[in-house]
């Protein structure tokens, strides 16, 4: 337990004051040059100079070498603090007054037994918080827990689907949180220079600036066949009287914890000839758990057909199905094309405004952004997108095999609620 609470150290813009005061969980998220990393750095320095014995980590997902941490930067708020006589800068760590310690970790390396060896410490600050990964931040969440303690996170925001967004900006925020916004415009200290990239950027990449400085979740990939604005604007509360409705997977080609996920769409063609997005369905499970979701869609929405992506699973990804032991209609599709070339005709009629969601689909809108003219530009697999293009597909046969998929084969459809041999 700190002998003295937990402090800032020099004078902060008025949007850190709440930081001041003690909280299990700080966590600061906004655009370049906002101050987010010089505060924490500082205030880290000025509480192991307080608290006598302090120990603290300071960790991101990945750290290859120290030139990826914090080391440097509060190596620098030492010298600039005039803190020279109570620490001991080290080449892997730095020693704090009374015996205390600052180190530093990639939190991948970590294993549910590697990471009890952080119990006790008093202060972690995830730095770059937006590549965490939720087995990371599950991990750590629980390993520092000592009376006290306090976990900081500082990012700049790249998808509402990160794991540290949903943590803390999400539906169930955590009680006992400091969660702030901050930009450039609310740091007092913002300099000149980056004042003069900012101003350029705003003119010469106007669709990456609100990402880059106002903390915005990160645009389309450069280039993008679909945009946020364009679906968007098609966004609808409600859907039309629908006269078809299809279920689209693109099953997994593994089943383990890091697979990718089981991509399940429910879509459907209106009266109005408009395509509509009614659910992702999407989970991350074994064959059998897929297939039992297919089908409860194809229940609960009295579809059509269920289109299923054949080509890693060939016959077993039908067999699959049947093993249920439930009747449906099915549609194999088989892709001879890459992903953005059956996505183009797609996101043509996007455009044109003849596809709507009805509701918000925040994991499968982030990876149709990231599709463009040259290929997928995501480090996922698009597996959501792609269920819902092959719903698409499904549903405006005449745009999509004229201009995608010429050459793909149907199955014969295995009848309509039954099984035809």
């Amino acid at each position: 337990m700190a002998k003295e609470p937990y402090i800032v150290g020099r004078a902060s813009p008025d949007i850190f004051g709440d930081m001041m005061r003690p909280s299990q969980y700080k966590a600061l998220y906004g655009g370049r040059g906002s101050g987010k990393s010089q505060f924490f750095a500082e205030a880290l320095i000025a509480n192991a100079a307080i608290n006598k014995g302090l120990r603290a980590v300071c960790v991101r997902e990945v750290q290859k070498s120290l030139k990826d941490s914090a080391k440097l930067l509060l190596e620098d708020k030492i010298r600039e603090m005039g803190k020279q006589h109570l620490f001991d800068i080290q080449n892997d760590l730095i020693k704090t007054p009374g015996g205390g310690v600052i180190i530093f970790q990639g939190m991948k390396d970590h294993t549910a037994e590697s990471i009890k060896s952080l119990e006790g410490f008093m202060i972690c600050w995830v730095e770059e918080a937006q590549t965490i990964s939720k087995k990371s931040l599950e991990l750590l969440d629980p390993t520092i827990r000592a009376p006290g303690s306090e976990l900081w996170f500082s990012w700049n925001p790249r998808s509402k689907s990160d794991p540290v967004d949903t943590f803390f900006r999400g539906p169930m925020p955590p009680e006992n949180a400091i969660i702030r916004q901050i930009n450039y415009s609310d740091n007092l200290l913002f300099p000149q220079e980056l004042e003069q990239k900012r101003a350029h950027q705003k003119k010469a990449s106007p669709d990456r600036y609100a990402h880059v400085w106002l903390g915005a979740y990160e645009p389309e990939a450069l280039g993008a066949i679909w945009t946020r604005q364009i679906i968007e604007d098609n966004r609808l509360p409600e859907h039309p009287e629908l006269d078809r409705i299809v279920i689209g997977v693109d099953p997994a080609v593994t089943d383990t914890d890091v697979s990718d996920m089981h991509g399940i769409s429910v879509c459907a063609l209106g009266a109005d000839g408009h395509g509509y997005v009614l659910e992702d369905a999407s989970l991350r499970g074994s064959p059998h758990q897929w297939a039992n979701r297919a089908l409860a869609m194809y229940d609960k929405y009295e579809a059509d057909a269920i289109v299923i992506e054949v080509n890693q699973g060939g016959d077993m990804v039908r067999h699959t199905i049947e093993s249920t032991g439930r009747g449906a209609r099915i549609i194999e599709v088989r892709a001879t094309r890459g992903k953005h070339v059956r996505a183009e005709p797609i996101s043509a009629l996007y455009s044109t405004g003849r596809i709507h969601h009805v509701g918000t689909f925040p994991d499968m809108e982030d990876q149709l952004v990231k599709f463009t003219p040259h290929g997928y530009d995501g480090k996922d697999s698009p597996d959501r997108a792609e269920a819902m293009i092959w719903c698409m597909t499904e549903l405006f046969p005449r745009i999509t095999t004229a201009k995608s998929e010429p050459e793909e084969h149907f199955s014969t459809h295995r009848g309509d609620g039954g099984w035809m041999s």
